[in-house]
C-alpha cells in the first residue's frame, strides 16, 4: 500500500509517498481502507519537530490523526464494526495512507449522509472543540471569546457554546466574517486595535476564552481582564505555564465522537471543507494550511 511518510523533520518537502507493507489486524484492531484523512496544524508541528509535547515521536512516521474509510478486515473480538461498515475514527498518527491498523473502540459508524471528506476532517477539530468547551465550563448566559474562530476547533467551539447557550465573538479575517456570523458568532477582525474591538463587541467583558492562533490573542485575552484560569490554549504549547492560562488536553473517546456525529446527522453541527488533495500530494496540503487563517479544513483523499 502507498502511506505518505516523513523520514526527517523538517519542511513540506519531507512528505513522501513510500510503499509499505499492507498490515493485518491483531486481537481487538480493525482495519480500514481509508477514503479520506484531514491535515491539522498539529501535524505540521509535529512533521517540523516542534511537538506536541505529549505525543512522543519516532522515525519514520506516518502523519495524521483522524480519517474515514470503510472497514476490510477485523482481528479477533471485535463486535463493535464488522467488514464493510464505513467508519471514521481517531488516532495519534498513521492515517496519511490507503490503510491503517485501529483499534475497534476508535472507530464509529459514518452517517450514510456525511460526505467521505467531512468524516476524515471531523473528528479531531469536533473532539479538541469539545474538550475545551468542556474543560472551561462555558455555560449559558456568559461571553465566550474564540480565536482564530473560523478555523476547524474554534468554528466547532462557535457551535458547540451557541448550543449551550453562550454569546460567541469569535476573531477572523474579514473574509471569513459572514461564515463567523452564519454559525451564530459575532465577528472581530484580528491585528492592532483587537482589544479595543472585542471590548466593543462585548461591553459587559468577556468571560471565557479559547484560544486556537497563538501568544498575541492569549495576551489580547489577558489584556481584557479575563480570569487566566478561564483562558485555555490547544496551540502555545509552551507558553501556557509562563502567561498563566490553561493547556487544554484531554482524551478523544468513541463515545464522545459518536455524540458529535449525531450532532452533525440532526444538522445541528456544520463543516466546511475548503480543500481537499490526493494523498500523494499532502505536501502541497501541508504547504495551504501553513499559509495560516483558513476556513475550515484541508482533506487529503485516497481515491
Amino acid at each position: 500500500m502507498t502511506a505518505v511518510t516523513i523520514t526527517r523533520f523538517g519542511d513540506a518537502a519531507e512528505l513522501r509517498p513510500t510503499t509499505v507493507p499492507r498490515p493485518e489486524p491483531g486481537p481487538g484492531e480493525v482495519r480500514v481502507q481509508v477514503r479520506a484523512a484531514g491535515v491539522q496544524p498539529v501535524d505540521l508541528a509535529v512533521r517540523a519537530g516542534k511537538g506536541p509535547p505529549n505525543a512522543p515521536v519516532a522515525l519514520p512516521l506516518v502523519l495524521g490523526n483522524e480519517f474515514a474509510g470503510t472497514v476490510d478486515a477485523v482481528g479477533a473480538g471485535v463486535a463493535e464494526v464488522a467488514v464493510g461498515d464505513e467508519v471514521l475514527g481517531f488516532a495519534t498518527f498513521g492515517s496519511y495512507a490507503e490503510y491503517r491498523l485501529i483499534s475497534s473502540d476508535q472507530v464509529v459508524r459514518k452517517p450514510v449522509g456525511m460526505p467521505w471528506e467531512v468524516a476524515g476532517s471531523f473528528t479531531a477539530g469536533a473532539q479538541t472543540a469539545t474538550i475545551a468547551v468542556e474543560a472551561l465550563a462555558v455555560a449559558a448566559g456568559e461571553t465566550f471569546l474564540v480565536h482564530a474562530g473560523a478555523g476547524a476547533v474554534g468554528a466547532m467551539a462557535v457551535q458547540l457554546a451557541r448550543l449551550r447557550g453562550a454569546t460567541v465573538i469569535a476573531t477572523a479575517r474579514e473574509v471569513n466574517h459572514d461564515y463567523l456570523r452564519s454559525l451564530g458568532a459575532i465577528p472581530v477582525e484580528y491585528g492592532d486595535g483587537l482589544v479595543d474591538r472585542v471590548r466593543a463587541a462585548a461591553p459587559n467583558g468577556v468571560d471565557v476564552v479559547l484560544d486556537a492562533a497563538g501568544v498575541a490573542a492569549i495576551r489580547a485575552s489577558i489584556d481584557l481582564g479575563v480570569d487566566r484560569d478561564r483562558i485555555g490554549t490547544i496551540v502555545a504549547w509552551q507558553e501556557a505555564a509562563e502567561l498563566g492560562v490553561r493547556r487544554l488536553v484531554g482524551v478523544r473517546s468513541a463515545r464522545r465522537l459518536a455524540a458529535l456525529v449525531g450532532l452533525y446527522d440532526t444538522g445541528l453541527l456544520r463543516t466546511h471543507v475548503r480543500s481537499v488533495y490526493p494523498l500523494a500530494d499532502a505536501a502541497a496540503a501541508h504547504r495551504e494550511v501553513e499559509t495560516g487563517h483558513g476556513r475550515g479544513r484541508v482533506v487529503l483523499v485516497t481515491g
